[in-house]
């Protein structure tokens, strides 16, 4: 049988290692949440795979020259809007120029807070500078919220883990 001090004793240093972090590399987990389906039209999926009620669609796009770098040639034009989305901590989510298979040309992140259009509406636009014009077939959203950035275990082995949103799409991502 333990005596009870030594079990006192025992239990103090466990609850020291646990408030130190150096027993949280037993218990410090990542999760990357799957990608969503990328579409014209989305509802914004957090990290956990919830719907927290807000939405975005690509409004339209074209190709057009940048104005301020016209001899640059053709450029992927398009309008966003956020529904739903606070303006100060809103949702990012990915967007990509994508040839007919729906492989991603190029993709970026838009942020809700960066759309304001007229009247509060929750618009945006911006630009995506494609190799090949010619082969964009659509532009489409990516429905996981970017805006949530964690530190990961290796980052922070102590404070780090939990939900991360999927990795941003890139050029020859099948969507």
């Amino acid at each position: 049988m333990i005596p009870a001090r030594l079990l006192a004793v025992a239990a103090l240093v466990m609850a020291l290692l646990a408030v130190s972090g150096c027993s949280s590399t037993w218990g410090c987990s990542d999760t990357t949440a799957k990608r969503g389906r990328a579409a014209v039209k989305v509802r914004v999926e957090d990290v956990d795979g919830r719907y927290p009620g807000a939405s975005a669609e690509i409004v339209d796009w074209r190709l057009e020259p940048h104005p301020q770098r016209p001899s640059a040639g053709d450029q992927v034009h398009f309008h966003y809007r956020f529904y739903g989305a606070d303006e100060f901590n809103g949702p990012a989510l990915d967007v990509c120029a994508v040839d007919k298979k729906r492989v991603a040309l190029l993709c970026e992140t838009v942020y809700s807070a960066e759309a304001f259009g007229p009247n509060g509406d929750n618009t945006g636009d911006s630009w995506l500078a494609v190799e090949h014009p010619a082969q964009v077939a659509g532009v489409l959203l990516i429905p996981n919220d970017q805006s949530y950035q964690s530190q990961t275990c290796e980052q922070d082995v102590k404070d780090g883990g939990g939900p991360h949103p999927p990795e941003p799409a890139t050029l020859g991502d099948q969507l």
